[in-house]
This record gives C-alpha cells, structure tokens and sequence, in this order.
C-alpha cells in the first residue's frame, strides 16, 4: 500500500522549502522503498531549489542518505527488507558502451526508479539526483541502495551517498594520487576536505589547503593536510610554488567552481601535473588560458563526476575505512538538525558556518 509521509519540496525557482505531504508508490520491478535514516544537507539541494540543475519543479530534495530497505518490487536480488543501505545517484546500467567498455563510473544510462513520487494531489514530483530523501519514506531502483556495514551511523555514512564520495573520488580515482605525490585542493568545504582525505589516505607526502576562510583552513588541517594558504593574503600559485621547490605540484583539484580558481590551479601544477575539476560551475563560466600553456604544460586535465567512483565497491571499502579509524566521516557533520530546519540549514551552508548539516528522521 502507498505510504503518506511529508517532504521537503521545492515548489518554485528561489523559493524557501516547505515540508509537504507526500505519496511514496508500493515498489515496481527493480526498486526498493528505503527508510531513511539521515540525510546531508547538500549544496546540489540548493542548486536545485534555485534552478541551476533544470526547471522540472517541485523538486523532492535530499540525496545524500543512508536508511533501511522497508520494501522490495520484483526481480530486486542486492538487498532484501532489513538491510542497511548509502543510496547513490549514480546506479550502472551494466548494458551501455561505457559500462561494457568497463567504465561504469561514466555510465550513459544510469537507473533510477520508474515511478514518481507525487504530492498529495497526484502532483508528480522530481526527486533530486534520481533520490529525493529529505523524507521518511523514498522510492529508489534497487540499484541505488547499496548495502553496507549497518555499524556505521547514518549522520556520517550517508555523507558518502554524494559530497566525501566527490571528493575524496576525485583525488583517488580521477587524479590517481600517489604515495609521495605533491597535491594542492583548491576549496575547502566538504567536497575539498574529503579530497585532503583522500588524498592523504593514498599517501601524498605534501597536501596544500588553498582557500579564503581562515576557519575552513583549520577544518582542512584535521582532514590530513600538511599546509594551508589563505588566499586573500597571499598569491597561491606563487606559495605553491616556494612549497615545492619551484616546482607546484604533482596534483591540483579545484573543488569551487569558479574560473579564477581553476586557472589558479591550473598554473600550480609541475609540468605534466593532472589538474582535476570537481567544483560544479555556474553554467555561464568560461575558462581563458593560452592554448600555448595548455600544451607547453602538458599533463591532463580532467573533470570528476561524483569521484568517478563505482558504488558498489567503493561504499563499502570507505564504510571500512570509517570503521576503523582511516576515514573519519564524523568531521564531516558540523550539526544535526530536523528535517523542518533544512532551509535554515541552507543558510549556514551559504555562510560558510558548516561543512555539513545532516537531517535525521525519527
């Protein structure tokens, strides 16, 4: 039988959130009704509300969860009723070129469920990135439910569902960090500390925080990074620089978004350095460099799309890390909050206040 619960919708472009009530279906072939537990506060949310994804509203926001699978459809055999599962926006299809060329992480055709979930009136709803969690009850394909280690608390372990698997995807699936590399992040918010994180675990021997808030600077040294630049005081390229020998390093990663920055990482680099783009820009930003540096330069640059990652296997493996102490998740939730505070919790994000609000369901 459907279930009736409320959620956090976005009616309008840029207008506040209101909690609503709402209608989850019974599963179909290949979804799961998943039982929320907790779910982070995330800048795409807000991304959403404001339009800057599509217009498709109301948008169902929320997507960085963990809960409990209530409910399975026909032919769903990767979890069953009782499991604890991260849902994750990207479910490979298995079928398309680039998941036969074994690159699911670039899949063109990644599953989310069927049917919609609807306001009370029937009003379809567009649930954000293929989730929609910022509610008790939400209807995912089964794909998306990825089972994990139930130890681990929702408030930390959904944080892997989008923002620490961004990040900390970026520095070791996209760039390829390596024991000994030299590494600058670019941007320290959640994205960007869980690529310190990463990039710390792979055993970089230098991690060069580069940002223009003193206190995300200190946030960034408990995620593993060796030494900050706060960029209003001082050039970065020119203090990447005098931090490796002249050289800049081996891998830069701008987790902002923004021309000014990525230009500035781009020039950090040693020569044939990787350059990784995992801050989403606004979609009227360009980029100008000389096509002479580009290529004089050489390396890659690269762009990571959710950290490149595969769920399935990389969930799990960070579950584990949480779990024993190599991956602290934890620092990543500055508060919990209800789910009736995700528009305030929107506000501290813009602020600059939090790394991460996370909402937990009774």
């Amino acid at each position: 039988m459907p279930r009736q619960t409320s959620g956090v919708i976005a009616a309008a472009k840029g207008a506040p959130v209101t909690l609503e009530p709402i209608v989850v279906p019974d599963p179909g072939t290949g979804e799961v009704v998943v039982r929320v537990q907790a779910c982070g506060v995330c800048h795409t949310d807000l991304h959403y509300r404001e339009g800057a994804i599509n217009d498709e509203f109301p948008f169902l926001l929320g997507h960085e969860a963990a809960g409990v699978v209530a409910e399975v459809g026909d032919a769903v055999d990767n979890v069953a009723p009782g499991d604890y599962v991260i849902l994750a926006w990207r479910a490979p299809c298995g079928t398309c070129r680039s998941c036969r060329a074994g690159r699911p992480w670039y899949c063109f055709d990644s599953r989310n469920a069927a049917q919609p979930m609807t306001l009370a009136d029937g009003t379809p709803l567009s649930a954000a990135l293929g989730i929609g969690a910022f509610c008790e009850y939400t209807l995912v394909h089964a794909g998306q439910a990825v089972k994990v280690d139930p130890a681990a608390r929702p408030e930390a372990a959904g944080l892997l569902g989008c923002g620490v698997m961004a990040g900390w995807g970026a520095a070791v699936n996209t760039a390829g960090v390596r024991r000994g590399d030299t590494v600058a992040v670019f941007g320290c918010g959640g994205v960007g500390d869980a690529a310190i994180a990463g990039a710390t675990m792979a055993g970089a021997r230098t991690v060069i925080a580069v940002d223009v808030d003193a206190r995300k600077l200190e946030w960034a040294r408990g995620f593993g990074a060796t030494h900050t630049i706060d960029a209003r005081e001082t050039d970065p390229v020119d203090a990447i620089r005098a931090l490796t020998d002249g050289f800049g390093v081996d891998v830069a990663i701008e987790a902002v978004g923004r021309p000014e920055t990525y230009t500035q990482a781009f020039h950090a680099r040693d020569h044939a350095g990787t350059l990784v783009l995992v801050g989403v820009p606004d979609p009227s930003m360009r980029v100008d460099l000389r096509l002479l540096d580009v290529f004089g330069r050489g390396g890659a640059l690269k762009s990571s799309w959710y950290g490149d990652c595969l769920p399935s296997r990389d969930f799990p493996m960070l579950v584990d890390a949480y779990l024993t102490g190599r991956l602290d998740l934890d620092r990543f939730v500055s508060e919990t909050i209800t789910i009736d505070d995700v528009e305030a919790g929107f506000a501290k994000m813009q602020a600059g206040d939090v790394l991460r609000s996370v909402v937990v369901l009774p």
